[in-house]
């Protein structure tokens, strides 16, 4: 019995486009970068895409909602799997530090306000609102620092991020990070 050949799809230009929520000239400009080449042209020369386009499309714009540049993609792609797991690495920590600034921006900012009201109506939660949501939870003192010791013993640095992310100055964290490393026997 032989085996039957996968039918392979070919894709206009305008079909990959609105596969893929992009517009023409998306594809256009990768193509002239050479980022994303059709793997043929009919004979009225339109481009021709195939699966494997497709695929590379559907590469190219993953690593585009990481917020790497098209370079870095272009590199990623054509290099092997430990590149790709440096580049994504590198990309989470500038990330990490971005949302750092980014918190940091918005404590200034609520400071700048001087109006603790105003903090109600935005999505900054600082350090008296999580204390309320923790009790409104049921959770009492005891608790509460179990969360902390928890928390450090999964992910310190996220630990970290997240009590920086509150508002609490650099001398509190101190405090509650090594109150979590002493009870967490």
């Amino acid at each position: 019995m032989a085996k039957k050949k996968a039918i392979e799809s070919v894709y206009r230009i305008s079909q990959l486009a609105r596969l893929f929520r992009l517009s023409r000239s998306t594809l256009l400009y990768y193509d002239r970068i050479g980022l994303l080449r059709p793997s043929g042209r009919t004979g009225a020369n339109y481009r021709e895409y195939s699966d494997a386009d497709r695929m590379r499309l559907e590469q190219i714009c993953r690593y585009r909602r990481t917020g790497m540049s098209l370079e870095t993609i272009e590199s990623v792609l054509a290099a092997p799997r430990q590149k790709t797991v440096k580049a994504l690495e590198r990309r989470l920590e500038a990330l990490n530090r971005e949302i750092h600034d980014l918190r940091s921006q918005q404590q200034t900012i609520v400071e700048l306000l001087k109006d603790k009201s105003v903090i109600a109506g935005t999505r900054v939660m600082d350090k008296q609102r999580w204390v309320a949501v923790l009790r409104a939870a049921g959770l009492d003192d005891a608790a509460m620092g179990q969360w902390h010791v928890a928390f450090e013993r999964m992910s310190p640095e996220a630990h970290q991020d997240f009590l920086e992310s509150l508002g609490i100055d650099a001398a509190e964290i101190a405090e509650i990070r090594s109150w979590s490393v002493q009870n967490s026997g």
